[in-house]
């Protein structure tokens, strides 16, 4: 692996793509030089501020993406992050692209879930995105059934449309899981690098230094996995969620379907006896006018 200088860290950065892989790439790179940890994060920071539109939100992922997958090795860059992290999420949601907020919240939501960060900073996260969320208290007899505050609050969430589903869906066709090429790779890992008492058969220097170059490699590919099944599940989590909320939705439409079904049936029926007597009316009418001109 590359030795870490802060130029060679701009250049990958300007390399940077929105690519699972080319985020991956990166990561992991960061985290082999983590004892650089608080360069990486001045530096990171300030190439985010100078990035292209398009590019910010994939610093964020690449933030979120060592900061997950370091802390198995040590807090540093967790640590290192915390300080720059607000201003980031407020930098990436005032100048990124439009929609990048809904990104942000959903890194957000997988920060609160495994606690990445502690409570305050996840709530200033939060104040960043959404705002202050305290509304404040009402008496009892100010709150009213018909009261527009109170109708927005009890509506459920609009639900997703087929687009984003078929999308979400898609994209689960490349997860991890289905990295067979990968997964071959780990179980063909040999022996010596998963097993300690296998270390007895280390006998000088040369051959310990080759184990543990072989290590490292298992360890970084091992981690690379780990991080990519890890991100599946919340994708996968995320997509059942969304798919609960499209099949109520659709549940929904299906029960006013039938219920307009029923009334235009209904409706149908009057109109129908509606037209028959007056085609009865129009037909004796005519017979009157015929018996009253003989």
């Amino acid at each position: 692996m590359s030795a870490f200088s802060e130029a060679a860290l701009e250049k990958k950065l300007s390399e940077l793509s929105n690519s699972q892989q080319s985020v991956q790439t990166l990561s992991l790179w960061l985290i082999h030089h983590r004892k650089h940890s608080k360069t990486i994060v001045t530096v990171w920071f300030n190439e985010l501020r100078k990035a292209q539109v398009s590019r910010k939100l994939t610093f964020l992922y690449l933030a979120n993406d060592v900061i997950q997958n370091s802390k198995r090795k040590g807090p540093e860059f967790t640590q290192d992050f915390a300080p720059v992290i607000v201003d980031a999420f407020k930098h990436v949601n005032r100048e990124g692209e439009d929609g990048c907020k809904k990104q942000l919240g959903r890194v957000l939501s997988i920060w609160q879930e495994r606690a990445v960060y502690e409570a305050n900073l996840l709530e200033q996260l939060s104040q960043v995105l959404y705002g202050e969320k305290k509304p404040k208290k009402r008496s009892y007899e100010e709150i009213h059934p018909d009261d527009e505050g109170f109708a927005s609050r009890s509506s459920p969430a609009d639900p997703p449309q087929t687009a984003d589903l078929i999308r979400a869906l898609q994209e689960l066709e490349n997860a991890a899981s289905s990295d067979s090429v990968l997964r071959r790779r780990i179980s063909s890992l040999p022996e010596e690098v998963q097993d300690t008492s296998l270390l007895h058969r280390i006998t000088d220097k040369e051959s310990g230094e080759r184990l543990s170059r072989m290590v490292e490699e298992a360890c970084m590919l091992l981690a690379d996995y780990s991080g990519r099944l890890a991100a599946e599940i919340d994708d996968r989590r995320q997509l059942t969620r969304t798919l609960t909320v499209f099949l109520q939705s659709q549940k929904d439409g299906l029960a006013q379907n039938e219920q307009k079904l029923e009334e235009y049936k209904k409706k149908l029926s009057r109109v129908s006896q509606v037209r028959k007597e007056l085609r009865l009316r129009l037909s004796n009418l005519a017979e009157g006018h015929r018996n009253s001109s003989k």
